[in-house]
């Protein structure tokens, strides 16, 4: 449960990407490899024309698997604007002798993290799993490009839970400024319409409609294949060659013409239930194909930096957040945005014409040479950065590929090392034009207060469907259904400095960076006095205002020289080059034990914070929040103090100065670093700018009290802006993440959810009846305290029937053992699982720092994977029975009001 003052920051970036998820003759095999900055890459052409690219990173024993068509809402035929998403969905209901249950039994088995997106110009099926398991993935995939079912009975019950995610993404206001910008921007071409698709073309839509739909852009010479991870190339490559060699290659049609009209400026205003006032600026810009796009990079991280002249609104008091950044980036245009954040209450049209001045200013007379200098250098940076993560070296190398038709995310680097201050200004000049650009704003519209409501009824009886066992194809039952132990962590060293800070220490070789996060334990709801609850949040975004030694923009300057990202506060971080690690060390204890916490900013942003709380306390999503904490929680619980404009208001700098120094301690803090580095070198360029930090007084108490179990309530919370409703289900359950019987219920929980289709929530209600999209169980446990919560979103007339379908099979859990095959199952996806948290550099710190600080063994993924593989069908079902009350749910329901 988070206080409920957040960082504005951290909420726009979270809004904004939310935005961006929605936009994006015989021929010889040859295959070369190659030393690159992405590491070992091996390439290969089949004879079929579909184009292979393997990417050895030994950075943990995962791999991940991206299988990209380049087909996707440009191609979709007129009036059908969703059909290649449908298609995208109705992969996972059969391929070629596949059934979809047997698809689904199969990935939830391995365990992996996998999913599928359609963009504008392609669609991607994607999977992180363990590298051991590459070849069944692999015959999954490659039955998919032979053939997809496209039946029209399984059509019949997917289109219900395509539509929940139709409504799910026309709630979201910044996906509805993306779809409303790109219709005016792009009219009359194919990017003008998503490829989301709506419910009237889903209804339209037939089996058959998908199915030629289907023949026409699968083909392997449509495809790229991107396998990134712990793999043997040679040995993958031959793989490849004979589960995917004999697909036979098509004619493809001809692709519709990109001819792009003038943009019409415009201003529009939408309903938002964010807490505050968005304030938009769009200028269509070159695509990925023009030699301009790499400026146009360059143009966006100059305009974005928090030295120039849109994040100075921040500071001054004009702006709660301002950003600039790429919304869309098709071959022929692309999408930037200038965004700045207002108040609830604010008045948009002044931050719009700051920015437009800004903006215009920049185009007349040019960017400061050194910003772009900055910004190459992060981006070559970042080239590097980015090798720590196996999925997201995937991403990154299908992106260039398949997205922007590169040969490989070099040329993209390369092409932006070539850009000169000249390039930007030019593009600056040309494109950022008042007449060419689209305003938009989004206002937060009126909610209700919570209304009581007797939860959930209806007279509709459900009974329970006997769970049968999947068979899977021999050549995935041989290895699936055998349970191992993954192989142990690579060790890390484990010390405490002095002042008693906790110095975690993993060598990892793969890049030439280090990566450090670090946690201080607090809780500002047992911590804050009485009276100042938000202290901790004003503290929080003190922190970018620079140290004592080094002010705002010379901090800045000082980072950007060496290409670093840094934060400061609680939780804090910093990703080097592992030759600037001491350096940025320094930067960021600097910021974190001397922070300037200067008076200008500090009357700066107080009456912004304030006015940021007083709009978020209306927003539906507050407000659904607090009606589930109250329902659950004793009444004088500290999770139920609650920020408000007058606490923040009554805020001086001298009560930030005393919580500063009562809050952060270095015996309440862990630092993990993990990258190219000995435990010895860490040590001691930790030590050399953290030992001398001091804590003074006793230790403040940062542990919840431990709570009772809640009675059954319901509340529904009036959100005007949503198409559908968003449940949860949440009771609080006595025991902690120490209790012998945490294992026992996670267990259940992937019997539950967590295995797509093979799972019996998503089963019941996505699959057989379409109700949902997602459906999500979660066991919140804590050092103190456990929730536990089910969550989904459907149309207003499905939330009973769905919740007494959960209800049902949560029932059952309590009263039948689950079956050998679910037992089996679970237990797989979740071994398979516990080792693909290595497969990020970050992934590695952030869990390490976590179990840190909650008192975990450093080891506990190792120690859990026996407790997993030990527990038998009657120890979950009595865990299940003794602490699940199928009965006593707060159901907090957030959208219209359910019928």
């Amino acid at each position: 449960m988070a206080s409920p003052i957040v960082r504005v920051s951290a909420i726009v970036c979270l809004c904004l990407a939310s935005a961006l998820v929605f936009m994006q003759a015989r021929v010889h095999v040859r295959a070369q490899a190659r030393q690159a900055g992405e590491g070992e890459v091996t390439r290969a052409t089949l004879d079929n024309g579909l184009r292979v690219v393997i990417l050895r990173n030994p950075l943990a024993p995962v791999v991940t698997v991206e299988q990209n068509y380049l087909v996707g809402g440009n191609e979709t035929p007129q009036g059908f604007p969703g059909m290649a998403h449908a298609q995208e969905h109705m992969a996972f209901r059969g391929c070629g002798d596949l059934t979809g249950d047997q698809i689904s039994a199969i990935f939830a088995q391995l365990g992996g993290f996998g999913n599928a997106d359609t963009q504008q110009n392609i669609t991607q099926y994607y999977t992180t799993l363990p590298a051991a398991d590459l070849d069944i993935a692999l015959r999954v995939d490659a039955a998919c490009m032979q053939d997809i079912q496209d039946s029209q009975a399984e059509w019949a019950q997917e289109k219900g839970a395509i539509e929940q995610e139709v409504a799910r993404d026309l709630s979201n206001p910044t996906y509805k400024f993306v779809t409303r910008v790109s219709e005016d921007m792009f009219s009359g071409t194919p990017y003008g319409h998503d490829p989301l698709g709506t419910k009237e073309s889903f209804e339209a839509t037939t089996g058959e409609m998908l199915k030629e739909f289907y023949k026409t852009w699968y083909a392997p010479n449509n495809a790229i294949l991107v396998i990134a991870g712990d793999v043997q190339p040679d040995a993958v490559l031959a793989n490849v060659k004979e589960l995917y060699g004999k697909i036979e290659r098509k004619q493809l049609p001809p692709r519709l013409p990109v001819n792009l009209n003038p943009v019409k400026a415009e201003s529009f205003t939408l309903d938002s239930n964010l807490p505050y006032v968005l304030a938009f600026l769009a200028y269509r810009m070159p695509g990925t194909d023009s030699p301009d796009f790499a400026a146009v990079h360059i143009l966006a991280d100059v305009l974005a930096s928090q030295r120039g002249n849109l994040y100075a609104l921040v500071p001054q008091g004009k702006a709660l957040e301002a950003e600039f950044g790429l919304a869309e980036a098709y071959p022929k245009a692309s999408m930037a945005y200038s965004v700045g954040v207002l108040p609830a209450d604010g008045d948009a049209a002044p931050v719009i014409q700051e920015m437009r001045k800004i903006l215009g200013d920049y185009a007349e007379k040019g960017v400061p040479a050194d910003l772009v200098e900055a910004a190459k250098r992060r981006e070559i940076a970042s080239a590097e950065f980015r090798r720590n993560s196996i999925p997201g070296l995937a991403e990154v190398w299908s992106d260039a590929l398949a997205g922007e038709g590169r040969n490989s995310p070099d040329e993209d680097v390369d092409a932006m090392k070539r850009v000169t201050v000249e390039d930007v200004n030019k593009l600056a000049k040309t494109y950022l034009v008042d007449k060419d650009s689209i305003t938009a704003t989004l206002k937060p519209a009126q909610s209700g207060e919570p209304v009581s409501s007797n939860g959930f009824g209806g007279a509709e009886q459900l009974t329970s469907t006997p769970t049968k066992a999947v068979e899977l194809p021999a050549w995935a039952s041989s290895e699936l259904l055998t349970l191992k132990l993954p192989a142990p962590q690579p060790p890390s060293t484990d010390m405490t400095l002095s002042n008693g800070l906790r110095l975690i220490v993993r060598t990892v070789k793969v890049t030439p960076t280090v990566t450090l996060v670090g946690h201080v334990q607090h809780d500002p709801q047992m911590e804050a006095p009485a009276g100042h609850e938000g202290v901790d949040g004003v503290l929080e975004d003190l922190f970018s205002y620079g140290t004592k030694n080094l002010d705002r923009l010379a901090f800045q300057k000082a980072l950007d020289d060496i290409a670093a990202e840094e934060s400061a506060g609680f939780q804090f971080s910093l990703l080097t080059l592992k030759q600037e690690f001491a350096r940025g060390v320094q930067l960021l204890a600097d910021n974190e034990l001397n922070p300037a916490l200067p008076d200008e900013a500090f009357k700066v942003l107080k009456p912004q914070t304030a006015q940021f709380v007083a709009g978020q306390m209306r927003s539906p999503g507050y407000r659904a929040g607090r009606a589930l904490n109250a329902a659950l929680l004793p009444a004088k619980d500290p999770v139920l103090r609650q920020t408000t404009p007058e606490t923040v208001s009554s805020l001086t700098l001298d009560d930030i100065r005393q919580y500063y120094a009562k809050a952060l301690r270095p015996d309440l803090t862990a630092i993990v670093v993990v990258g190219d580095i000995t435990p010895a070198e860490a040590k001691e360029i930790i030590e050399k700018s953290f030992g001398g930090w001091k804590a003074a007084g006793a230790k403040p108490e940062v542990d919840l009290p431990r709570v009772p179990a809640n009675k059954a309530a319901a509340a529904n919370v009036p959100d005007p802006t949503e198409l559908q409703d968003s449940v949860d289900l949440s009771e609080t359950i006595p025991i902690t993440r120490f209790d012998s019987d945490y294992y026992a219920l996670q267990l259940a929980n992937h019997v539950l959810g967590g295995g797509f289709y093979a799972t019996r929530l998503y089963h019941d209600l996505r699959q057989v009846n379409g109700y949902v999209y997602n459906v999500d169980v979660v066991l919140n446990a804590m050092k103190t305290r456990t929730i536990y919560t089910v969550t989904y979103a459907c149309d207003p007339q499905n939330v009973s029937k769905a919740r007494q379908l959960i209800q049902r099979d949560l029932i059952d859990m309590q009263k039948e053992n689950v079956t050998p095959a679910e037992l089996q199952q679970a237990k797989a996806l979740v071994l398979r699982q516990l080792p693909l948290g290595e497969s990020s550099v970050d992934g590695v710190a952030n869990a390490l720092v976590a179990r840190a600080q909650i008192g975990l063994p450093i080891d506990e993924p190792d120690r859990a994977a026996k407790r997993f593989n030990a527990l038998t069908a009657d120890e979950v079902r009595a865990a299940f029975s003794k602490w699940i009350r199928p009965d006593d749910f707060v159901q907090v329901v957030r959208g219209p009001a359910p019928q």
